[in-house]
């Protein structure tokens, strides 16, 4: 059966679990992580407005760009163009 097949905990249920923590791990520990999620989450949200930022900024405009074909060149190939009469 899974966990989450009897639902979340509610009301009494989540004080009860906080109680249990406060006594297992103690309230200075407690604290330090939840300084410690909270510090994560505010990087996180920093992180992904900052990428927010740079994808709404435009880009670098290319103006008059040719593309250009290094390789060999074919001559079989027949130009669609050219008389070949």
């Amino acid at each position: 059966m899974t966990p989450l097949a009897f639902g979340l905990p509610q009301g009494s249920e989540i004080v009860i679990l906080l109680i249990v923590a406060i006594l297992i791990f103690g309230g200075s520990k407690l604290a330090g992580l939840g300084k410690g999620a909270g510090r994560a989450i505010r990087e996180f949200k920093e992180e992904t407005n900052s990428l927010r930022s740079e994808s709404s900024r435009p880009a670098d405009e290319v103006h008059d760009a040719e593309i250009v074909d290094n390789r060999a060149e074919d001559t079989s190939r027949v130009d669609p163009h050219a008389d070949n009469r």
